[in-house]
């Protein structure tokens, strides 16, 4: 079958080599539209047939873009403007007119229909089309101003006046206002623009339209620049008083102290600092105090320039006690300053206000910054403040503070009966440390109650003050010695025995070799040696100590009898045999040279003789260490002592002797290797 000849017939179906995308196909469309065409041939219009020709086809084209879409001002724009360059302006004005139609809220619209009436002098149609404008759309502040500025041009003050008048009806926004002021101020109407002045802060006060401060500042350096000084103090004054103490602001308070300071009344520029400084925050009060600092340097003494320093301090310290208020030590530094430059009510305030940072926690490591808050405000009031009832009340409310359960503070204590006993109230200062020792029993409010009582020379008080404090603390042996020497002061000496006997036969003792060693010294001041002697006895019974061997030996030593070289010699020798089997072998070696520095002294050549044969011998060894881990940690250097009378190290000893006889040889043999000549020569020889 033969196929018809209209019919197409691909030959090959495989796809090009090269592929178009339709992106591609669009990019290129769009580049080719870029491409420049040639310029339209140049039309010489030689006569009106011709010219009216050109204008009907312009407006056509002009008719149909504007048909096509009427909300694109831009070409009721061109189309009036092309009139207006043809001088047709009734033709333009109609444009305008219609355009306005369309979109009335249009600024731009507006503005070039008013600026075509100003450049063809068509003044009362442009005052028609300003007045039209700002009636419909009189929150635009562009007409305003072009309106009274064409006023203002063409000479005619009381209309462009008038128009301001309309303008402020509208409550407009600041700009406004200043631009009505400086238009009066332009003709040197002064009075009116105060008026203007007035009518603004009016709306400020009233409507709260503008509630700025720097409205006033305006408002007053405008009376200033005229001269009128009073009447800009006074607006500095309503400005104050209308802002109050809610709403302050440093910039106000500057100004008005800079005004007085150009007007030379610098007490006020003083007060006036100094009254923004105490109640503006300080933290936005930066630059007022920058401010003063610089008007004290130049107006004010060594006083005033100090006072902003402390000023600039205290702001400093109420930031880090506002950030922390348990951070004591800013409150201390806080303190210490506003002592030495303020009155006493502000110092209790601040202490007040210290003194209100209560711990959170009742452990008394949290206390012990805290409490001296207590101290130094009990001792401000007694003795810079001169006020003792308050002295009192400070103490007893610390006291009632403390939670003396948990744990006390003994210097509050002793400080507030020490305090008693300034006002010469005792019974108040024993009442409080009775008190004490009932509640929260302590050895240092016992040492201290009992240092009152001996200051008074009441003694039977401090008899009864000891047995309650050894009955609280019998392990303390300081107290177990002040009370025998108490009773030896008072020459009761068999008192003061009994109490050595009853501390000595305490079970427990903090400190039993310094009791021990009171002990003797008391018997030796009262030279009992029998019952010294047996003093070291019991104390030899309890602790076989070096120190108490020489103690005793050198005690019978300085005895001062005839049989006191041979005592002493004897307890030497019975030191020594107890001292056998010592672990502690540095001990002996101590007994040992004692005694060799008595012999050396008081010793014959025999007995000097046997105790250097008694003396060790000192030697080097090695031992093994090893880690925490139970690793090998190496080896380990030290010095042992051998002692001759010791039979249990003969052997060594011996052993020790033929180890040193070796080594010798071995050292002899040595030699004679390295020099055989010599060998030979000592042969021949």
């Amino acid at each position: 079958r033969e196929s018809s000849p209209l019919t197409l017939q691909v030959k090959n179906k495989a796809p090009a080599e090269v592929q178009i995308t339709a992106e591609q196909l669009l990019r290129e469309a769009k580049e080719r539209e870029l491409e420049l065409l040639p310029p339209p041939p140049q039309q010489k219009i030689t006569d009106v047939e011709e010219l009216n020709d050109y204008k009907l086809r312009k407006r056509k084209t002009f008719e149909d873009n504007i048909r096509k879409n009427r909300t694109v001002i831009s070409n009721w724009i061109k189309y009036a403007q092309w009139e207006e360059s043809l001088k047709e302006i009734q033709r333009a004005r109609s444009i305008y007119e219609r355009a306005l139609d369309v979109d009335y809220r249009n600024v731009t619209l507006w503005l070039k229909y008013a600026e075509m009436e100003m450049k063809n002098r068509q003044v009362n149609h442009a005052r028609n089309i300003w007045d039209r404008a700002i009636t419909t759309l009189p929150r635009v502040n562009q007409f305003w101003y072009k309106y009274t500025y064409m006023e203002e041009m063409l000479g005619n003050v009381a209309g462009s006046r008038q128009v301001f008048e309309r303008w402020m009806e509208w409550q407009p926004e600041e700009q406004a206002w200043h631009s009505y002021i400086n238009f009066e101020l332009r003709y040197k109407e002064v009075d009116r623009a105060r008026t203007i002045y007035e009518r603004y802060i009016l709306f400020t006060l009233l409507v709260i339209v503008h509630p700025d401060v720097k409205n006033w500042i305006k408002y007053a350096r405008f009376e200033e620049k005229h001269s009128y000084f009073a009447h800009a103090r006074k607006v500095y004054e309503r400005a104050v008083e209308f802002f109050g103490e809610e709403h302050m602001d440093e910039h106000l308070y500057v100004a008005f102290a800079k005004f007085e300071e150009n007007q030379k009344e610098f007490e006020r520029v003083r007060v006036i600092y100094k009254y923004a400084l105490d109640r503006i925050p300080k933290q936005e009060a930066q630059n007022l105090f920058k401010n003063y600092t610089i008007f004290e340097k130049k107006f004010g003494d060594r006083r005033g320039i100090e006072d902003i320093i402390v000023s600039k301090r205290r702001f400093q310290y109420e930031e880090e006690v506002k950030a922390n208020p348990h951070n004591y030590d800013a409150w201390f530094d806080y303190l210490r300053l506003v002592e030495s430059d303020t009155d006493a009510e502000t110092v209790r305030e601040v202490y007040e206000r210290a003194i209100a940072n209560v711990p959170p926690i009742q452990e008394k490591r949290h206390w012990k910054r805290y409490i001296y808050l207590w101290i130094n405000y009990a001792l401000y009031e007694e003795l810079e403040a001169k006020a003792s009832q308050r002295t009192r009340q400070v103490y007893q409310a610390c006291i009632e503070l403390i939670p003396h359960k948990k744990f006390t503070f003994a210097k509050i204590w002793l400080l507030y009966a020490q305090f008693e006993i300034r006002q010469k109230n005792l019974p108040l200062a024993r009442r409080a440390l009775g008190t004490s020792i009932g509640k929260c029993p302590k050895n240092k409010l016992f040492k201290g109650y009992i240092e009152l009582e001996l200051q008074l020379r009441e003694f039977d008080r401090c008899r009864k003050l000891y047995e309650k404090f050894l009955e609280f603390a019998p392990e303390n042996c300081t107290s177990w010695i002040k009370f025998a020497e108490l009773e030896t002061i008072l020459g009761d000496i068999d008192r003061a025995r009994a109490i050595y006997e009853l501390a000595i036969g305490q079970p427990r003792l903090d400190m039993p070799e310094v009791l021990w060693k009171s002990y003797i010294d008391f018997e030796i001041e009262q030279e009992e040696y029998e019952k010294t002697r047996n003093l070291y006895r019991r104390l030899l019974q309890r602790t076989q100590h070096v120190k108490v061997w020489i103690s005793f030996a050198q005690f019978e030593l300085s005895a001062g009898r005839e049989e006191s070289l041979s005592r002493c010699r004897q307890i030497y020798e019975e030191a020594n045999k107890a001292m056998r089997n010592c672990e502690e072998k540095e001990e002996r070696v101590m007994l040992l040279e004692s005694w060799r520095s008595f012999e050396e002294e008081f010793g014959t050549d025999t007995t000097k003789e046997r105790i250097d044969k008694l003396m060790p011998e000192k030697i080097k060894k090695r031992r093994k260490l090893q880690a925490e881990d139970g690793s090998d940690a190496g080896w380990e250097e030290y010095y042992d002592y051998i002692f001759p009378e010791d039979t249990a190290n003969q052997p060594n000893l011996k052993l020790l002797a033929m180890a040193k006889l070796w080594k010798k040889q071995q050292q002899e043999s040595e030699a004679a290797e390295t020099d055989p000549d010599k060998d030979i020569d000592e042969s021949q020889s």
